[in-house]
């Protein structure tokens, strides 16, 4: 029998995105790119496994060049502030779960050009205290960062509240929130596969909150999510 796909070569694995057998060739190179591949697909699991066993900084480096339209806030994120403020990174990873599942159609090139202009609106607040609205006029666009945005806005007044509640008083400035997406940036930019149909970076949020799950845990819980690598 030959590849469903280029129906020159041998098939020798199932492919469930096209319900039928192909290449491994043709599964390498065209997973994630033409191919619509469902999370649980065992070489999709394998390639993910193999690209997490080389990641690191020069994997960043590689994914922002093949997202080139995004623009990252040059900003500091020292270890410190990491452990300082663990939570607020949590419940942003929460915002961001919660989006992405609101909008099933998403993939990881479009959340993490959405986390990319909300952390840009935070850069402006943090440095002029003005709120900048980005404007483009790609409407699918516009509609994912706006759900991203209210998702985000809702996470951070939590915060501020729970601060007042607690010290009577809030020290969240919108310097942390920046930070703390900037660093959710770099995470998307090292978890991506940075193909067009990626979605390992979702894939990844949904495992540190499963559905129905929710953002506030105990500091027990807490520092046991977010794993980068």
């Amino acid at each position: 029998m030959s590849c469903a796909i280029c129906e020159e070569r041998k098939e020798k694995r199932f492919c469930p995105a096209v319900h039928g057998r192909i290449c491994p060739q043709c599964c390498g190179e065209q997973r994630e790119v033409t191919l619509d591949c469902p999370s649980g697909c065992p070489y999709l699991q394998q390639a993910r496994e193999h690209a997490t066993a080389q990641n690191g900084l020069s994997k960043n480096q590689d994914r922002q060049a093949m997202y080139a339209e995004l623009e990252v806030p040059d900003v500091d994120i020292p270890e410190k502030f990491l452990y300082e403020r663990e939570e607020l990174i949590l419940g942003l990873s929460f915002a961001l779960a919660k989006s992405a599942r609101a909008d099933r159609s998403l993939m990881d090139r479009d959340l993490i050009t959405a986390v990319s202009t909300l952390a840009g609106t935070y850069h402006t607040m943090a440095n002029s205290s003005i709120i900048y609205e980005p404007s483009t006029t790609n409407l699918a666009h516009q509609s994912i960062v706006r759900n991203l945005a209210h998702e985000v806005e809702i996470m951070v007044r939590e915060f501020r509240e729970a601060e007042l509640r607690h010290i009577g008083q809030t020290h969240l400035r919108d310097s942390d929130v920046l930070k703390a997406l900037v660093f959710l940036l770099q995470l998307g930019l090292v978890r991506t596969s940075g193909r067009p149909k990626s979605r390992a970076f979702i894939d990844f949020l949904f495992v540190q909150f499963p559905e129905n799950k929710s953002a506030l845990v105990s500091s027990e819980e807490t520092g046991s999510r977010i794993v980068i690598s």
